[in-house]
């Protein structure tokens, strides 16, 4: 077989129940130019069967065995075997668009300027869905240009994982996966966006995003929000923060006092908190008073680096209007999380 355009790295464990849907997906591709690694991380099931099964009948699939130490060192020994120029993420629970690497493909030809990419995405089943899912899809399928990605970079993993597609020399550069307590595709997107890779979403749904119980993400430690937080701290004191500026968190709340912590936990104390709310005003919190919004037009002068800590949308919509209006810039002066 010649050297493929595209290798999907594919980790699978104990997914048999699911496994027969993804495969069919990735054979009805319109790109036949590609390869697939599958890694079967010890299951305890018929998925090494299955996966042996199609392998058989199909020379673009190669199967491993993994180590069964998680997903992260699943797809780094995907990567290991990989021969494409681009790698493309698929989970063994999900389905992919028929024209998904296709117009990837393309893109990634066309686009020689972003390293990475993703698609809209829709979940499913539709009837299990909470109201945090939808936020999230509605949300991930608003990012398209590379500006949105570095806007919204720090409120959550601004693309899909299942969907990625990544130059390898990229991956390369970034040295790959890592397993080290929080999401790997996280820290994976924020190392490319740090050495100036740039990234794009297709805006075209070309995944179906499967929800169950039994997803890494429902029960993982390492996808728990206080992860999330860490992975997301530990990148922002890595080149995000401007050197010598107080940080002024926007929001005294849940997300605000959790992200107080962690900044703590590096010896980064809050200069003050800033909140609407009458009640919270004067009080003072993790050693940091909490402030109405007008305290930033005092403290304009000494340029204070904003970190807009609010769950909502809409909080975070309100925030940016409010520091605009202040003369603050994003991302220069100001980012959003969650």
């Amino acid at each position: 077989m010649s050297r493929p355009g595209i290798s999907v790295l594919l980790p699978c464990r104990d997914a048999e129940t699911t496994l027969a849907e993804c495969i069919e997906s990735l054979c009805l591709q319109t790109l036949p130019d590609f390869e697939v690694i599958a890694v079967d991380d010890c299951s305890a099931d018929r998925t090494r069967e299955i996966l042996d099964r199609w392998a058989a009948h199909d020379d673009r699939v190669t199967v491993i065995g993994g180590s069964g130490s998680g997903v992260a060192d699943a797809l780094a020994l995907a990567a290991e075997r990989a021969e494409a120029d681009l790698l493309a993420r698929m989970d063994a629970d999900d389905i992919a668009h028929p024209e998904r690497l296709a117009l990837q493909n393309r893109f990634m030809l066309e686009r020689r300027d972003i390293a990475a990419c993703g698609t809209g995405v829709r979940y499913f089943p539709r009837a299990i869905l909470g109201s945090g899912y939808v936020r999230y899809e509605d949300w991930l399928n608003s990012l398209h240009e590379p500006a949105d990605i570095d806007r919204d970079l720090f409120v959550e993993c601004p693309l899909a994982h299942p969907t990625l597609v990544v130059r390898a020399d990229a991956f390369n550069d970034v040295d790959g996966y890592r397993s080290v307590g929080w999401p790997e595709d996280y820290d994976l997107l924020l190392r490319l966006h740090r050495r100036g890779h740039r990234m794009a979403n297709l805006p075209e749904v070309l995944l179906e995003w499967r929800v169950t119980q039994g997803r890494l993400s429902m029960w993982s430690e390492a996808y728990s929000a206080e992860a999330f937080r860490r992975c997301k701290v530990h990148h922002l004191l890595r080149g995000y923060l401007p050197p010598g500026r107080k940080v002024v968190l926007w929001g005294a709340g849940r997300v605000g006092k959790a992200l107080a912590r962690e900044l703590l936990r590096h010896q980064l104390q809050p200069a003050a908190f800033v909140d609407l709310d009458p009640r919270k005003i004067g009080q003072t919190i993790h050693g940091a008073p909490v402030q109405p919004p007008s305290c930033l037009k005092d403290l304009r002068g000494e340029r204070p680096y904003v970190l807009g800590a609010v769950g909502s949308p809409g909080a975070r919509r309100d925030i940016r209007a409010a520091l605009d209006r202040f003369g603050f810039e994003e991302p220069a002066d100001y980012r959003m999380l969650a």
